[in-house]
């Protein structure tokens, strides 16, 4: 699966990627914000990852961005995972992409291959408590509080952490009810 928005290429990751993988995420302010990412995380990380046999209905995909670049560079990974019984939305960009809108923009164009290349109905997404910057990403994108506020493990922090946990039913993709509560309970 492919997408193309504005700024950014979603792709399929390659064993070719490893190297771009690790240089992205290889930050420890990123990986303290994942839960099944180590640290410190190493080339080996990548191989081992990008290796690992896909299942069912998952897409997992590199986010490479093209705005004003001679190439597109790897700047993150977005995908769609079995979660429980449903399916989870789960998302990681390198520091220098921050606070450009990258993870908004990716998670659009994510949504819409949950629903119309996946056929997935609902999402589920999570932010640890300490990452406000996650949750407004998934208010933008349509996430909605759950209520539940659940410990998870955090690899990278070796330590379970406070995740807030939100939902989406994808009918909703392009509603224009921007005026839901999206307040993230701690």
């Amino acid at each position: 699966m492919f997408a193309r928005t504005q700024r950014l290429t979603l792709r399929p990751l390659w064993l070719d990627d490893a190297e771009a993988v690790t240089n992205a995420i290889a930050h420890q302010s990123v990986v303290i914000n994942l839960s099944s990412v180590p640290w410190p995380y190493s080339i080996d990380d990548a191989r081992a990852w990008l290796s690992a046999p896909k299942v069912g209905r998952d897409a997992t995909l590199a986010i490479l961005a093209h705005e004003g670049l001679p190439q597109p560079r790897l700047i993150g990974v977005i995908g769609v995972h079995a979660e429980g019984d449903g399916h989870e939305l789960g998302y990681w960009l390198t520091p220098d992409a921050w606070g450009r809108g990258y993870a908004t923009e990716a998670g659009r164009a994510m949504l819409g291959v949950a629903r119309y290349g996946l056929g997935l109905r609902h999402l589920s997404a999570g932010h640890f408590v300490d990452n406000p910057a996650s949750a407004r990403v998934l208010c933008k994108l349509g996430f909605r509080p759950t209520g539940r506020v659940e410990p998870q493990f955090s690899r990278g922090r070796g330590a379970e952490v406070a995740c807030v946990k939100l939902a989406i039913d994808l009918a909703e993709i392009g509603s224009t009810d921007a005026d839901h509560d999206c307040r993230m309970a701690a």
